[in-house]
């Protein structure tokens, strides 16, 4: 198999996840085959299958990838000192990463009703929050379980990022990190 570095790889797995990202607007994962993700991406079945077993395999790279993409943003959010600072910064980049990745989880969350993506968004939102609670606990002493706190949090962020993304016109991401920053209190 071909080198994962190797621009010929990286450009036909690009390729073919904006194939299947198309696809998923228009068909079911279900209804969807890998001929149909061929002929979007302009390329022959033996070149899928030089990539991937099949469209789950594909499926699933596609989401792991969206998952590397999310966490290595929400690691810049390691240096925020103050927990609502962090905690509306990791709010903000979520929606940021929403809006980058629009057609993604617009896909497949919303015209395919997958939960596969809800299910991401929530675990890399958890261990995000949760290493940032095991920061915390080291520095102040809480009575209060991590998981509980870790759960708390992940409601708000995960909640109100869903739900900007189902309703996109309704707030903007704008609005909705003012309401929060209302709603969270300064001394955590």
């Amino acid at each position: 198999m071909k080198e994962k570095n190797d621009l010929r790889v990286i450009k036909t797995r690009k390729n073919l996840y904006e194939s299947l990202i198309f696809l998923l607007k228009e068909k079911t994962f279900e209804e969807i085959k890998v001929s149909d993700i061929c002929n979007q991406a302009l390329i022959n079945r033996s070149t899928f299958y030089a990539h991937y077993n099949d469209k789950y395999e594909l499926f699933a790279d596609l989401i792991e990838s969206l998952k590397n993409s999310l966490a290595h943003e929400l690691s810049k959010n390691e240096q925020i000192s103050n927990s609502k600072e962090y905690y509306l910064e990791m709010l903000r980049i979520f929606l940021d990463h929403v809006d980058k990745e629009w057609n993604i989880y617009l896909a497949i969350m919303v015209h395919n009703r997958n939960s596969v993506i809800m299910d991401m968004v929530y675990s890399t939102l958890n261990d995000d929050i949760k290493k940032r609670i095991e920061m915390d606990n080291k520095k102040l002493d809480k009575n209060i379980p991590s998981d509980i706190i870790a759960k708390f949090y992940l409601g708000a962020v995960f909640n109100v990022g869903t739900e900007w993304l189902r309703n996109h016109n309704h707030y903007s991401k704008q609005e909705i990190l003012e309401y929060l920053e209302a709603l969270i209190p300064d001394n955590l």
